[in-house]
């Protein structure tokens, strides 16, 4: 994995309260929790009886409209990777 595309996923990660990930028939809205050399693991829910953990592939990522939610603007905040 690039080291551009690892350090840009740890800013995604780190940026606002929570992540959201838009696949072309799937949203998944949450927390990163870990990222490895090929994919991403989002936390998705609010507790462990309803929450969800999804890995996403980086190959997957690539058409994805990542943003995250920033509590000062009280707003979703579009995330470009490159």
């Amino acid at each position: 994995m690039a080291a551009v595309l690892l350090d840009r996923l740890i800013q995604f990660a780190e940026s606002g309260n929570q992540q959201k990930i838009q696949l072309k028939d799937q949203c998944y809205q949450g927390w990163v929790m870990e990222i490895t050399d090929t994919a991403l693991l989002i936390s998705t829910g609010f507790a462990d009886k309803s929450g969800k953990d999804q890995w996403l592939e980086f190959t997957d990522l690539e058409h994805a409209t990542l943003s995250y939610w920033d509590n000062q603007q009280d707003q979703w905040i579009n995330f470009a990777l490159s």
